[in-house]
């Protein structure tokens, strides 16, 4: 195929009317998947940039194989104990999917085996056996029955998430009859792994019924069902195994019921009717139920409740404002809570029985730490997971009673990589309203601040999700070039609380788009960079970002890397059919109701702001089976940049066979990430 210009889109436009406003939508058919037309113009347009980027092909085929250079391919993760196994899973070079595994644990071992031993591994599922010449393959499920007899795992061979349940006889290698189809991530086994606990979706991809599954009979039981379209159900063991929850939760409220783990027949038990407004969670802990919540607690409060008679709530940490509880995870004679303060994670111990507690001390200014792989009750020790900007993934086992912490392992990077090269900052940006919004900053060593560095800024701020410090190998072939890496802490993500959050939504969304500018901003005015070498990065509800920030101060970046973007919001909001829709009034509001929120939503959203102005060079990334943001957003949005500012450059790239994540093995993922870093360097002229 020859292509000479983009593609352009021509077909009759459609309208749509609400409280009194009609907008007419003259690219509305490309939301028809089916059409041979979409299919065609996606083809024409993913043509179009492998065109406009053939330029870089030297470029990006070096950054692949500096990510590849650097990543120890064949590899193991640090074994975890759970009963009388040590589970862990290992890379193969070459091979695109990780293998899980596990070995007898050897008499007298404490510790975790550092290497596979071949004699003694049992292969438990090998996702290159799976996925074979498949073009996406992820796993939803992995979870082994709690004698370690059965395993139960599910499979997307589309990017849909809509998953295969299986289940296979650890004993014997068989993979059973019991096939169940459109099924949701999660799945929690009974005591005796005689029956599987699971979850399906219905037509707008919402989970919402609980099943319980006898292994080796063809009728399952349906035995919860949530009518409220607000909210999605989610099933789990607890650590104890002692219950099965299942959870329903909106995106402000909650309600938990029970199962005790020996009675799968039993009826749920509730723990506590659903409060607008009130979030809580449930973790067994002995004698009582710990309750994580909201109640006349913005930034939640631990308390705990009887087992026998669940009721009245007892205060164990109180509500402190400023530290944003975030979870509660129970040991036989320790409870750890996860918590953020001051930008910053954490983790609190207490100690069973006693006032001791702590909070576990780390040793940079900017980090990221959390629990990781701990399905032990019975344990004294816990394992954690740190990393920051110069710090690769490192797991630690600590031992909750000495507080020594035993390193395990640190991600390996290869060739050389020394994090006294590389230094961290965190700025302060001051948004319009005055509120103070923070950095995250690595470059290498001794950048100087004179103003001409290459920059790239990323962004998210939605669903109170913050985007702590993290490594990243492939991040390296950006500073090792002098590029600048930088977070912007906007409000609407938790990186500052509950109420971080709270003024980054609804009908206070705007202020993270104004907070993004201002860290642009604040990132010139320290001279980091300058607006002619600054891309902007962001992903999902972060391309929502990516495409009001594009309008609101198209003049302040460089280019803009708008992933799986979220830009056709009121569009997608205003159709309840859609996949996700009713459960996002609770983030976004509700525009089919409220003429307010629908004039709020449309000032902002991206697609429905489309002006004739000097855009920034702007990279779109979607997927054809994404079912979180509808391909068609970013599509449409490209399409009318095109027709109404068509000066500017806009390069639109579809993987058509993929999902919300892109592609799904580690290779194309490498590949995929080579493109958009080549994209990036040749835009802030740093190739």
């Amino acid at each position: 195929m020859t292509i000479e210009a983009p593609p352009t889109a021509h077909q009759s436009p459609s309208e749509r009317t609400f409280h009194g406003d009609t907008v007419t939508d003259e690219f509305a058919w490309l939301m028809n998947k089916e059409d041979p037309a979409t299919i065609a113009y996606l083809e024409a347009e993913n043509a179009w940039t492998e065109k406009a980027t053939a330029h870089l092909d030297d470029v990006r085929q070096r950054v692949f194989q500096e990510i590849r250079s650097r990543t120890q391919e064949t590899d193991l993760s640090v074994p975890t104990r759970k009963g009388a196994h040590w589970y862990y899973t290992r890379t193969v070079e070459g091979k695109q999917y990780g293998i899980h595994c596990r070995v007898p644990v050897r008499p007298g071992e404490t510790d975790p085996p550092l290497q596979s031993d071949n004699s003694a591994e049992e292969i438990l599922l090998d996702g290159n056996e799976l996925a074979r010449d498949k073009e996406f393959f992820a796993l939803g499920t992995f979870d082994v029955s709690p004698d370690g007899n059965w395993l139960a795992y599910s499979t997307d061979f589309a990017g849909d998430e809509r998953f295969t349940l299986k289940i296979k006889n650890l004993r014997t290698g068989e993979v059973l009859a019991d096939e169940i189809t459109d099924a949701f991530y999660g799945s929690a086994w009974s005591a005796d792994g005689s029956v599987l606990f699971y979850i399906t979706v219905d037509e707008a991809w919402r989970p919402y019924r609980v099943w319980r599954h006898v292994v080796g009979e063809t009728t399952d039981t349906i035995i919860y069902e949530e009518p409220d379209e607000r909210f999605w159900v989610g099933v789990d063991l607890t650590r104890s195994e002692k219950f099965i929850v299942i959870d329903a939760q909106s995106k402000i409220t909650s309600e938990v019921r029970v199962i005790p783990a020996d009675q799968p027949e039993a009826e749920p038990a509730l723990i506590a009717e659903r409060v607008q407004g009130v979030e809580y969670s449930v973790e067994h802990h002995g004698h009582r139920f710990l309750i994580l919540h909201n109640r006349d607690a913005e930034d939640f409060a631990l308390a705990c409740t009887s087992v026998d008679n669940p009721g009245e709530w007892i205060e164990l940490i109180p509500h402190e404002p400023g530290t944003r509880l975030e979870s509660v995870d129970a040991f036989a004679r320790h409870v750890v809570v996860s918590l953020r303060r001051d930008g910053l994670t954490g983790l609190r111990v207490m100690t069973d029985g006693s006032t001791d507690r702590y909070d576990m001390p780390f040793p940079e200014p900017i980090y990221s730490v959390g629990l990781a792989g701990n399905p032990e009750y019975d344990t004294s020790s816990v394992r954690i997971s740190y990393t920051s900007l110069v710090t690769p993934e490192s797991v630690y086992d600590v031992d909750l009673v000495t507080r020594a912490m035993t390193l395990r392992k640190q991600k390996p990077v290869l060739g050389g990589y020394d994090p006294a090269d590389y230094e961290q900052f965190r700025e302060w940006a001051t948004a319009p309203d005055g509120t103070r919004v923070p950095i995250s900053i690595v470059a290498r060593k001794n950048t100087p601040r004179n103003g001409d560095n290459p920059a790239v800024l990323y962004g998210y701020g939605s669903y109170e999700h913050s985007i702590d410090p993290y490594f990243s190998i492939a991040r390296l072939s950006l500073l090792d070039r002098g590029v600048v890496f930088a977070i912007a802490h906007v409000r609407g993500g938790g990186e500052l609380g509950r109420g971080w959050y709270k003024h980054g939504k609804m009908l206070a969304k705007k202020n993270t788009f104004t907070d993004f500018v201002a860290c642009a901003e604040a990132l010139v005015r320290a001279r980091w960079t300058s607006a002619a070498r600054l891309v902007a990065r962001g992903g999902s509800a972060g391309g929502l970002l990516m495409g009001a920030v594009a309008n609101l101060a198209p003049e302040a970046f460089a280019g803009i890397v708008a992933e799986v973007p979220f830009v056709d919001p009121l569009t997608s909001i205003l159709d309840p059919s859609l996949p996700l829709t009713v459960t996002e009034w609770e983030e976004w509001g509700n525009p089919l109701e409220s003429p307010e929120v629908y004039a709020y939503m449309k000032s902002y959203s991206p697609y429905e702001n489309v002006a004739k102005l000097r855009y920034p060079q702007i990279l779109a990334v979607t997927s054809l089976n994404d079912t979180r943001v509808l391909y068609h957003e970013p599509t449409k949005w490209i399409a009318r940049l095109r027709a109404v500012a068509p000066d500017g450059t806009y390069l639109l790239k579809t993987e058509m066979g993929a999902g919300h994540g892109g592609p799904s093995g580690r290779y194309d993922s490498w590949k995929e990430e080579a493109f958009v870093l080549s994209w990036i360097l040749d835009v802030v002229k740093a190739v």
